[in-house]
């Protein structure tokens, strides 16, 4: 077997004889004597005039390889030690996976609904404006990625096996793609029979998933978990505690601070989620008047230095759509996604400034600082849309140059937007930084300075305002033996796949504390 590149015009991209004949030229050999071609990266470049597909693949002439079988088999754990889960997203649920594997019964206890009852709240959100405070965007079965679209792009080499949790995803429904393409994604159409079949073999193997079920209190001896209350009054009891909640339970932390459990501040970013005709990023990106049909809808990644300060897009949606992710009352969180095709006409992406602790008037001591600036500005960001989600909204230009828009683009944001002088919704050094940084992202990118591109506020919830602290070694909070704070809610993750590998990380302290 022989690893090599291969490049690839946008028409000879899914032609596998074309495939053949390049990897057979490549090394100089008879095109007869190919075993098989198996593409092992991919991945697009734009750089040039002429947009290519990038191949790393493997080369086989002798040995025909054994094709990978992606299944999985986990043993019956109904009768070992427990494992309480407070979350059901990519954190909770690997986690309960990886117990499993490791021979210990996952409990998961989920205040949202399962994937299938939650559509009903979403539906709710776009077409009345009501949040249902338990479900939503990011409180259910799956998390906040379920329907905010399954990006599986990561840099957390380091943290696990990224390839693991790939393969799971493949082995409970993902399509293979997902393992060679360099900026994987699942789609929010898919996702929903992604995180039923992990139920199933969660529930299959004999562990336990509680929806509606709103953890209250931690029941502790001294400084040892043995267990949480819930919000309807019932108990349940276990040595090890994976608390994986997610970035927007904000209740968690008042319940570790009740408890005397140490919580800090922790910076995160804040600021607009910023829509474009797709066209116009294809032909930025693509240097086309019309996209190849053989190319998929193309993305842009942008950061720009102001006053010493990163500006930087993320979380970038291409023929995506703006979700209205509140969590409660009278607040106004955007976030993005896409489905697996990509074929809505707009592309969007988060694009914010990093909020650091001394940016935010209070004590230091304050761990609740920076998560009440937050929530401020999400409720300055409802008043300004005039209520029932509609969201504050402002053309690109006009932002910049400091002048309310007239009338606003159509746009994906199903609640509806409001034109806003969006200089009253997001903090002084936020705003300003956005205005510079913008004219030069245009320079950066041909046509993204346009007032055909709409600003919507706010995209607050990047990452938690909050940090649970743990040891290092033993994963465990250091005020609490068997409580495992864990993914993004605790402030060690960033995404789909780093909570997941996070989830796994903390199953497998579980594990050596209770073995």
């Amino acid at each position: 077997m022989k690893e090599i590149e291969i490049v690839l015009l946008p028409h000879e991209s899914n032609d596998r004889e074309i495939l053949f004949d390049k990897a057979a030229t490549a090394l100089n050999i008879a095109r007869n004597s190919l075993k098989d071609v198996q593409i092992h990266k991919r991945s697009i470049d734009a750089r040039g005039k002429q947009v290519v597909f990038r191949l790393k693949v493997y080369v086989y002439t002798e040995e025909i390889p054994v094709p990978e079988i992606f299944t999985v088999s986990y043993p019956n754990v109904s009768n070992k030690k427990p494992v309480l889960i407070i979350g059901a997203g990519p954190a909770g649920l690997f986690a309960a996976l990886r117990c499993i594997e490791l021979g210990l019964k996952p409990i998961i206890l989920e205040r949202g609904k399962d994937v299938k009852q939650r559509r009903r709240d979403l539906a709710a959100i776009h077409k009345e404006g009501i949040i249902n405070p338990e479900s939503n965007y990011c409180f259910g079965e799956g998390g906040a990625g379920t329907y905010s679209d399954g990006k599986l792009y990561t840099r957390s080499n380091k943290r696990g096996d990224v390839q693991y949790v790939l393969k799971a995803f493949v082995a409970h429904g993902a399509t293979e793609d997902i393992l060679i393409d360099a900026r994987p994604h699942i789609g929010t159409n898919k996702l929903p029979q992604i995180i039923t079949s992990m139920r199933e073999n969660i529930l299959n193997s004999g562990g336990e998933i509680h929806f509606d079920t709103k953890v209250s209190e931690f029941l502790m001896s001294g400084n040892k978990m043995k267990g949480v209350k819930t919000a309807l009054g019932n108990d349940f009891h276990a040595e090890a505690v994976i608390l994986a909640t997610g970035h927007s339970a904000r209740d968690i932390y008042y319940i570790l601070r009740k408890h005397n459990l140490h919580i800090e501040a922790k910076p995160f970013a804040l600021g607009v989620r910023i829509e474009h005709p797709q066209l116009l990023i294809d032909q930025a990106q693509y240097h086309c008047e019309v996209r190849d049909p053989d190319l998929p809808p193309s993305y842009y990644s942008l950061v720009e230095q102001v006053e010493s300060r990163g500006v930087f897009s993320f979380c970038m949606c291409p023929g995506g759509i703006i979700a209205p992710c509140a969590t409660d009352f009278n607040e106004i969180v955007v976030n993005g996604w896409s489905p697996s095709k990509r074929n809505n006409p707009f592309a969007n992406s988060g694009t914010v400034v990093q909020i650091n602790l001394e940016d935010v008037p209070g004590s230091f001591e304050d761990p609740f600082r920076l998560l009440n600036f937050q929530a401020e500005t999400e409720k300055k960001a409802f008043f300004a849309g005039g209520g029932a989600l509609v969201a504050p909204a402002q053309r690109m230009v006009d932002f910049s140059n400091g002048k309310l828009s007239n009338d606003l683009p159509d746009n994906s944001y199903l609640p509806g937007t409001r034109s806003a002088d969006l200089s009253m919704v997001l903090p002084d050094f936020v705003y300003s930084r956005l205005q510079k940084a913008l004219p030069a992202f245009g320079k950066k990118m041909k046509g993204y300075f346009t007032n055909e591109a709409i600003l919507v506020g706010v995209e607050s919830r990047t990452s938690a305002p909050v940090r649970i602290p743990r040891d290092k070694e033993s994963l465990q909070h250091p005020d609490a033996i068997g409580l495992f704070p864990c993914g993004e809610g605790s402030g060690y993750a960033g995404g789909i796949v780093s909570a997941a590998i996070d989830g796994m990380n903390c199953a497998d302290a579980a594990s050596r504390l209770l073995n």
